[in-house]
């Protein structure tokens, strides 16, 4: 007798690895084209090794190294100074997907899905068959490890080509080498501009970068402070899903509710969590275990109606006014910056911080639009701009009472830079390859605001130079028609003509320096006055 064709159906099913699932999707993760795939490829393995040197509380020495093999194939070389990595983790972390230490935590840092780099090693097999290779080592009495690495992209496993230890001279860190199939242009979007933009972030980090044309880059140092540590924090109860609610319940060791709400979340002590049961309809001694869906939904809903402080900001840190200002100032040319760190805010229970740097004139075009610079915890995105919250920030704040140009809602015009910075516990990302920041309204608005209290500054700065030119400009006319007036004078006094030219060329240089420094003095408590004006109403229009 025939089976039912429900049966022949069944057999055809089975499991899809992780693995697998990207090695046919990797534009999911930023290998939509070959340029593209070189700026992954690169920015996953500096975002790793800048994340190990933080932990580690050393100071970044990052060399990068880009090598043309010919044929569309590169040779990436990532090496830094970091803490090394532990001869058994070496195969896991660069040939496992999904496998990783920040994912799980509740703190600041650039990588956190234990994607990043594996990912890159996939590319890199698949479209040169070559294994990732990695040298590392964690102390000076310790051995160098030396391994050859592919994926078993079936079952996600790594599969050890090579393993020996070998003679390396660094005292501590890891070298990664991979060949990859990519395309090397120079632009907006090419390894070049994100080395660079992390520098301006990442102030304390020294890159030495060497490009496919054999010419080296330094981006040094601005200061040699290392960013402050984040501290881990557990959940806040206001960003908590009912489906996280109920697996944290049915997997605490805790015997009370009162016991699992002051324990597993932050901010939730006794009294509040007593409170939180009262307003759930359930006794503080209930054992979590014997919850069933409704009494979690209900303690849910007990949740809304407390009024639970805020969670703790020493998870995220964010780079600080003078740091980015300092970083800008480093890598772009111009004549004015500014710097703001708002303070920190909360979206779905997740505690964040913008902050906004503008850079005015200088060697920038003024017939274009601004140059937006977008960052997530330190990490420059470079693609999807139009995609981003940052994006729809700068467009939607109006520049014109700042002395910018716009139109039509756009970006702005003019000779100006402007940077976006995000530092949170977890950015919502459009996607996996994380090239843009979701529209989540609190972010929005923090972002508005930043860029109008930075936008003020530059109001003030763009409207006194635009007057001192004018006046500036009044005096430059009269000290042209100085010997004329002279001429006159002279006929009509019978003086010297030349006497009299001396007289009001040292009285037009005292004139023009007392009307350029009251024209400034008057000019900033105009526009302070303006300003303020200007910010109440802005901030209504947020409220």
């Amino acid at each position: 007798m025939k089976e039912p064709v429900a049966v022949e159906l069944a057999k055809k099913q089975r499991e899809v690895s992780v693995a697998e699932f990207f090695e046919r999707n990797r534009h999911l993760l930023g290998f939509d084209n070959k340029r593209k795939a070189l700026l992954t490829v690169v920015k996953e393995a500096v975002d790793n090794s800048l994340d190990a040197c933080e932990e580690a509380r050393i100071l970044p020495e990052i060399k990068i190294e880009l090598v043309d093999m010919g044929n569309d194939r590169f040779r990436v070389i990532v090496e830094d100074n970091g803490p090394g990595i532990v001869k058994a983790q070496i195969p896991n972390i660069f040939a496992r997907l999904l496998y990783g230490s920040k994912f799980h935590s509740m703190k600041q840092a650039r990588g956190q899905q234990g994607i990043g780099i594996s990912a890159a090693c996939l590319y890199a097999q698949l479209t040169t068959g070559r294994p990732a290779r990695i040298v590392s080592r964690i102390a000076p009495n310790e051995p160098s490890h030396y391994y050859e690495l592919h994926i078993n992209t079936q079952n996600n496993e790594p599969e050890i080509m090579k393993e020996e230890e070998r003679v390396w001279k660094k005292e501590h860190g890891t070298r990664v080498e991979m060949d990859i199939e990519a395309s090397y242009l120079k632009g907006d979007q090419s390894v070049d501009m994100y080395l660079k933009e992390t520098a301006i972030v990442n102030p304390h980090c020294t890159l030495v970068y060497t490009n496919p044309k054999a010419e080296q880059l330094i981006f040094p140092r601005a200061t040699d402070k290392l960013p402050k540590e984040p501290i881990e924090i557990k959940p806040h109860p206001y960003g908590v899903e009912l489906g996280i609610m109920l697996k944290m319940v049915r997997a605490t060791e805790k015997r009370t509710l009162q016991a699992f709400l002051t324990n597993e979340f932050s901010r939730v002590g006794p009294e509040t969590a007593k409170e939180i049961c009262a307003n759930s309809g359930l006794t503080p001694d209930v054992k979590p275990e014997s919850m069933e869906l409704a009494h979690v939904e209900k303690l849910m809903e007990g949740i809304k109606k407390t009024k639970i402080i805020a969670p703790s900001t020493d998870c995220i840190v964010p780079i600080s006014e003078e740091l980015l200002e300092k970083g800008l100032k480093k890598e772009v040319s111009a004549e004015f910056y500014t710097a703001v760190t708002r303070s920190p805010e909360v979206y779905k229970g997740i505690p964040f911080v913008i902050e906004v740097a503008l850079a005015y004139g200088g060697d920038q075009s003024g017939d274009q639009s601004v140059r937006l610079l977008r960052f997530a915890n330190r990490v420059p995105l470079l693609y999807q701009q139009s995609a981003c919250a940052c994006s729809k920030a700068v467009m939607q704040t109006n520049w014109k009472p700042y002395g910018m140009q716009q139109s039509g809602g756009g970006l702005p015009s003019g000779p100006l830079t402007v940077a976006v910075h995000l530092a949170s516990v977890w950015p919502p990302f459009t996607s996996e390859a994380k090239e843009a920041i979701a529209h989540y309204p609190e972010i929005l608005k923090e972002m508005k605001l930043a860029l109008q209290e930075c936008g003020r500054r530059l109001g003030i700065y763009v409207n006194k130079k635009r007057r001192v030119g004018l006046e500036r400009d009044r005096v430059n006319l009269f000290e042209r028609y100085i010997p004329e007036v002279a001429d006159s004078l002279a006929e009509l006094s019978g003086e010297n003509k030349k006497l009299i030219e001396q007289q009001l060329s040292t009285m037009l240089a005292k004139n023009k320096e007392f009307i350029i420094q009251n024209t400034a003095t008057v000019q900033e408590r105009e526009e302070s006055d303006d300003d303020i004006k200007i910010t109440g109403s802005a901030e209504r229009d947020e409220e």
